[in-house]
């Protein structure tokens, strides 16, 4: 074994890093989640600098992709829950605590976030439509302007949580691979295998 290999062994052994990468399943739903966001947090601050047609079809494909985040989250807990998928945090102590929380408050924000964009959607009067190909109708009528302002905000504010958040599990994952040296990010790419 050369040194670096022991060094390497070693820092896995203190990082309890068992070696194991999470699933393909894992992976993908995690990159999917992320570009999903990315592209309804963009879409959203930047409808307004578009044409009235270029701005209501990005806002159709919001809503639709939206749709589709919502699925995605509640595949990826569900499968995050079943016995077996899940794997052993690399860090240490309160290193540990910050990142379970940290992804447990992102997992709280999505599922809080698709609640309130469909609330929204349906406060307006409106169905929630999948790319035209059918709709959610709403439990409920068009709500007076004030609750919808409300939905709205908490759904904007929300959105920035998310990417704020996002932002810097991004950069712990960076400082993890570039500084600290391990398997942190590594254990999430697709073709670290």
């Amino acid at each position: 074994m050369t040194d670096r290999s022991a060094v390497d062994t070693a820092t896995r052994i203190v990082a309890a890093d068992d070696g194991t990468n999470y699933d393909r399943v894992a992976i993908s739903l995690h990159w999917l989640t992320a570009l999903l966001v990315l592209f309804q947090f963009v879409s959203s601050i930047t409808w307004d600098y578009f044409s009235r047609d270029t701005a209501k079809a990005l806002q159709s494909v919001h809503i639709s992709l939206g749709v589709v985040l919502t699925a995605v989250i509640i595949v990826r807990i569900i499968w995050r829950l079943i016995p077996g998928h899940q794997r052993a945090s690399l860090g240490l102590g309160w290193v540990q605590l910050a990142s379970k929380g940290v992804h447990y408050l992102l997992y709280l924000l999505l599922v809080a976030q698709a609640a309130l964009g469909f609330g929204f959607r349906w406060a307006q009067g409106h169905p929630v439509s999948f790319f035209g190909l059918f709709d959610i109708p709403g439990p409920y009528g068009a709500l007076d302007k004030a609750t919808r302002h409300t939905l709205h905000d908490l759904h904007e504010k929300i959105g920035w949580g998310i990417m704020i958040i996002a932002l810097g599990h991004a950069l712990a994952a960076l400082y993890h691979h570039y500084v600290v040296k391990d398997r942190v990010l590594q254990r999430m790419l697709p073709l670290a295998r």
